[in-house]
């Protein structure tokens, strides 16, 4: 599985038309939508990145870690309660523990 860190509007599964420039490879345009979500989140102490991706893990969701250890992107299945993900982020938002993006949402 490969959840994308950078790319915005894009989601696992999607279906995307490629360009290449330079020897790089861009997503151009989206073709089929998948239904997945995709967040990036960014660890202001690294002491929580294993433990929130645990809890991530029961609530359905599959995560990587970047070559930033502090920046871990999230997948959210069509298939999990999408609210019980964000309220669960948003704890750990107002309490300082991170910031968090919704790159791309599939609902």
């Amino acid at each position: 599985m490969t959840i994308y860190f950078y790319a915005t509007g894009v989601a696992y599964g999607d279906t995307v038309s490629i360009i290449e420039n330079d020897g790089q490879k861009y997503a151009n345009e989206i073709i089929e939508v998948s239904g997945h979500s995709t967040l990036r989140i960014w660890f202001n102490d690294e002491t929580y990145v294993s433990v929130t991706r645990n809890e991530l893990q029961q609530l359905g969701c599959s995560s990587e870690i970047s070559d930033q250890p502090k920046l871990v992107a999230v997948d959210v299945p069509p298939d999990v309660d999408y609210q019980k993900v964000q309220a669960y982020l948003d704890i750990g938002f107002k309490s300082g523990r991170w910031d968090y993006e919704e790159a791309c949402l599939g609902f």
